[in-house]
């Protein structure tokens, strides 16, 4: 059966990024750059390769700048380009503006990542949806937001990214899924502890990154903020966990051919830029001759 195609998506970026200031006193973590382009370029041309078409992006009040990255080049950076005969990088910065369809919403409401979904209802409508944040992300053949749709239009269920997590440290960071196995690499949940810890932890199946969410998560997430006591965080999972109570099928999915990143803190973001580094054409042979010289 053939469900609604995939063409909208969520990414929430209204952190504070407290874990890289200074730096991100007056530049979003969002911004920081793997070689030439900031993080959450690679989040938004991965959705667009993957068909997504709108992308509302949840920000707060110091995050101008990414609205700024992705509008159109300054008549001065233009003018300066041609004049410096830069022709092809000209182009290649022409094109950031027109990758997708971009509106910006502030964010509003209690803290924790289910608000950003909420604050964006109103323009997702009654659509399935991706949402996404952009400080960690997988990098896999096929892209892992195309194997998720994949997922999404053979079940029409919403559809979770998962990782094997291997370090014990790991279960005090991620909701950790249990469920059926229902194929190899596809697991029928019946619930999601956040960070429960090893001891506590039902399996070592990780949600981390980004999600396919059918239109129904709207309806949960207006219960379990209802239901938010005082002063604790809206965690999304809260919903999650209400409507697969409710009967609604919800698939956790190993993804393929995969390398998770998280650069949202200082080690696990170096080793974000060393590979990506490592992969930039222009760079790559000389960059990895001196970390050799640092081995020595």
């Amino acid at each position: 059966m053939e469900h609604t195609t995939v063409r909208k998506a969520v990414i929430a970026a209204a952190g504070f990024g407290t874990r890289f200031l200074p730096q991100t006193k007056a530049m979003p973590k969002e911004m920081l750059p793997l070689v030439d382009k900031p993080i959450i370029q690679y989040i938004v041309e991965e959705l667009v390769d993957a068909g997504i078409q709108d992308i509302v992006i949840v920000t707060g009040y110091h995050k101008r700048s990414i609205e700024d990255h992705f509008d159109q080049m300054s008549a001065d950076l233009r003018a300066n380009l041609k004049q410096g005969d830069k022709l092809e990088l000209l182009e290649e910065t022409k094109k950031i503006s027109d990758l997708a369809n971009f509106a910006y919403i502030r964010q509003k409401g209690p803290y924790g990542n289910g608000t950003p979904m909420l604050n964006a209802e109103h323009l997702i409508g009654n659509e399935p949806f991706i949402y996404t944040f952009a400080d960690d992300f997988i990098v896999a053949e096929p892209s892992r937001f195309k194997q998720m749709i994949d997922v999404y239009q053979r079940t029409g269920s919403s559809v979770l990214t998962c990782i094997r997590v291997e370090n014990d440290e790991d279960y005090d960071r991620y909701g950790i899924i249990d469920g059926e196995q229902i194929e190899d690499d596809l697991v029928r949940m019946n619930t999601i502890i956040e960070k429960p810890g090893k001891q506590n932890a039902p399996s070592n199946l990780a949600s981390v990154s980004g999600y396919v969410f059918t239109p129904e998560i709207f309806k949960y997430l207006h219960m379990a903020q209802d239901n938010l006591q005082p002063g604790h965080e809206f965690y999304q999972q809260a919903a999650m966990q209400l409507m697969i109570d409710n009967g609604n099928e919800m698939l956790a999915y190993e993804v393929k051919n995969s390398r998770y990143y998280d650069t949202g803190n200082k080690l696990e973001y170096l080793k974000t830029v060393v590979d990506f580094a490592l992969k930039h054409d222009d760079i790559k042979d000389e960059f990895a001759a001196y970390l050799r010289t640092l081995v020595k």
